[in-house]
This record gives C-alpha cells, structure tokens and sequence, in this order.
C-alpha cells in the first residue's frame, strides 16, 4: 500500500496528522481504564486514508456547499473494539468541535472501524470496497506484523449473483417502508411517518453501496451514509437541496427522526415538511434504481 501523501497541500497534510494522533490518542485514553482483558489488550493497528483524499479527486466547493471528507479506515484487533458509542463517539465530537472552530481542523472527517479479522475475512470473499482500499488507500498509520490477507476476486457470476441478491433485498425492503410512511402520513401519524422515512432513505443508501461494493457501513448515521453515497453516485447530491432554511430543516428533521421521532417529546414536524421530505426520498427511489440497474447490467454483460 501507498505511505506517501505529497499530493496533498501541506495544509492537508497538517490536518491529517492532527487527525491520526487524535484519533490514536483518544482510543489509548478510551481502552486505558478497562479491566476486561479483550478491552485491556486493545490495539490500534492500522489508520489508512481511502477515497477522493487518496486518489486525488476531493471536491472543495463553497458555492455548492459540497466538502470531501477524509475517509478513514480505522483498523482494531478485536471486533468489540469497533463499537463506536463505546470507543469513538468522543473523537468523533471532537472532529465535529474542531470543524465548527474552523482552526485545527476545516475538513469533515469520517472514520469506519473495523478488526483486522473481518477486514480479512472481507477481503478473501472479494468485497469490492476493501479491494479498492487496498490499491488506493494510503497508511497514515501502522503497528507492524498484522498484514492484510490475499484478496480473493469475486468470479463474473459470483459478483452478479451476489450483487442481484442484495439489489432484491434491499431495495424492496427500502421501498416497503416508504410505503408504510405514506399509510402513516395519510392516518396523521407524523412522528410515525418521520421515522419510517428515515429507515426507507437509509436503506436505499445501503442498498446503493452494497450493490455497488458489496459492502455496506455499520452506521444509522444520515450524514456519514448521505456522503458517501454521494461521493459513491455524484447524481445523489441533486435528492437534498439546502437552499434555504425550510430545505434545511427538513433534512435535519429527517436526519433526527432515528432518535427523536421515537423517544423525544419534543420532536415535532409538519404536514408541508413530511411532504417535502417525502418526495426527496421518492426522488432517492429513482436514482438508486438507476444506478444499481446500470450497475447489475454491466455485471450481467461480464459474466
């Protein structure tokens, strides 16, 4: 794999070595009081910088109001390890404290965790995504003597026949709940129908990025799904406008509904918001169809 990051500013370069020491510093600080020996025997092994960053292709752009996230492969020897309420969701604050403050850090940061077993284990049933990483991706950080197995390609029929699988599930299950969200918004069931919009536009991104990699992020995370998806599709950026302040609050109302829409009291939305976002996810219907029919159809012509 790739150690060199020479073509990136020197700014970059910066910002990343702020991100690997606190990212190496706060999982120390977060397994240093555990008594449980799986916790106590934590390790950091890896950090490996994946996507538009390592290949070279970020997008800064003010006007669009679209940034490229550092995409981080975060790699632990215990799958335990990768909970990330348990582990990583203060480093991850830390990242969203330091972009708001616009000093150390002006780049968003999106990490994933995974142990080195299942990365492995990923990599000799040939998925895609950890294929990529591996020709792409560039080490900001490593333990030595813990190597990443052999990828094991994927024949032309295994990947259609894998690929048409996932697109049967998972589409179909996406589209279940935007219907249950209509029947909910038709009986005034507001909170109800927030919430099921939620589940249906995750699920078409879980389905775009299985159909697409074989491979899907462990995440209930709207914002962390929504970039990648669009750093996967670029056709997505155009479901969720934020023009104004009604397009923006409708997305954050979507993006809250997971929680909020459940457990809080205080979560309220409107009719003309349920609308709005409604049709966004019936557009994000459309686009994942596209994409993953296209992507299938060259599978098929392969095999």
């Amino acid at each position: 794999m790739k150690t060199s990051l020479d073509h990136l500013p020197e700014g970059k370069r910066r910002e990343l070595a702020y991100v690997v020491e606190t990212l190496r510093a706060g999982f120390a600080k977060a397994t240093a009081q555990r008594t449980q020996p799986r916790f106590r025997n934590g390790r950091l092994l890896k950090i490996i910088l994946f996507g538009s960053y390592a290949r070279g292709d970020w997008v800064e752009d003010p006007i669009g109001r679209y940034y490229s996230d550092y995409d981080l492969l975060v790699v632990v020897n215990h799958d335990d390890l990768t909970d990330v309420a348990e582990f990583w969701e203060k480093i991850e604050n830390q990242f969203i404290a330091d972009l708001s403050a616009g000093t150390i850090l002006r780049t968003p940061t999106g990490p994933i965790y995974h142990s080195l077993d299942d990365v492995n284990e990923k990599l000799r049933l040939g998925r895609y995504f950890f294929m990529d990483i591996l020709r792409e991706g560039i080490v900001l950080f490593e333990e030595p003597g813990h190597p990443f197995a052999e990828p094991q390609p994927l024949s032309p029929e295994q990947a259609l026949q894998e690929t048409r699988d996932y697109y049967e599930e998972w589409f179909e299950s996406a589209g279940n709940f935007l219907s249950l969200a209509e029947d909910a918004r038709g009986k005034g069931m507001q909170k109800e129908a927030a919430f099921l919009l939620h589940q249906a536009t995750e699920r078409f991104y879980h389905c775009l990025f299985l159909v697409r990699t074989l491979y899907s992020p462990k995440t209930h995370n709207l914002n962390r799904l929504r970039e990648m998806a669009e750093e996967l599709e670029p056709s997505l950026k155009a479901v969720w406008p934020r023009e104004n302040r009604f397009e923006k609050r409708c997305y954050a109302l979507l993006r809250d509904a997971y929680v909020k829409a459940r457990y809080s009291r205080s979560y309220r939305i409107t009719a003309e918001q349920l609308d709005w976002i409604a049709a966004r996810v019936a557009l994000l219907q459309t686009l994942v169809r596209a994409a993953c029919e296209l992507r299938i159809e060259s599978l098929a012509r392969a095999a």
